[in-house]
């Protein structure tokens, strides 16, 4: 399975980053390409505890549905809710200056994959705690979701 730890992959994630402009236009979903790139940083800053992400996940979800969505093929999930707090409508960050939110997110994938032993006392909201190989796959599943989005 595809995941960030992988350097292949995670060369190939941060190079489909590099064709984001602010102005591509999405294929589904409501999102800039701009609110995309602030949507991403949140939900990374929100899984290492860095920005508050309220836990919406239900026991099925951790125990069953974690599970699937890990362990298959990336499923076209499109127009599913997200979290209000990483939501740029609502309680997400604001898009300010392109390149420099851009730059925000690659930091944050960099300090995402080199945090060591970190991801135990990490949370996601929807899946709860997750082994570092489901992280580094969470990681991949949600940035190559969005990257889609936006035909890269």
């Amino acid at each position: 399975m595809r995941n960030l730890q992988n350097k292949k992959v995670y060369a190939e994630i941060m190079e489909r980053l590099q064709n984001i402009k602010p102005e591509s236009p999405r294929l589904w979903g409501k999102m800039t390409a701009h609110q995309m790139i602030c949507h991403l940083t949140d939900a990374f800053r929100g899984v290492m505890g860095k920005k508050h992400v309220a836990p919406t996940g239900t026991l099925f979800q951790r125990a069953v549905v974690k599970r699937l969505m890990l362990n298959l093929p990336p499923m076209p999930v499109r127009n599913y809710p997200t979290s209000p707090e990483i939501d740029q409508e609502i309680g997400g960050t604001t898009p300010a200056e392109f390149g420099a939110d851009m730059e925000k997110l690659y930091s944050i994938i960099l300090d995402f994959i080199r945090d060591g032993d970190e991801f135990r006392r990490w949370s996601h909201p929807f899946f709860g705690s997750l082994s570092r190989r489901e992280w580094s796959r969470w990681a991949y599943l949600h940035l190559n979701h969005h990257l889609k989005q936006f035909g890269r």
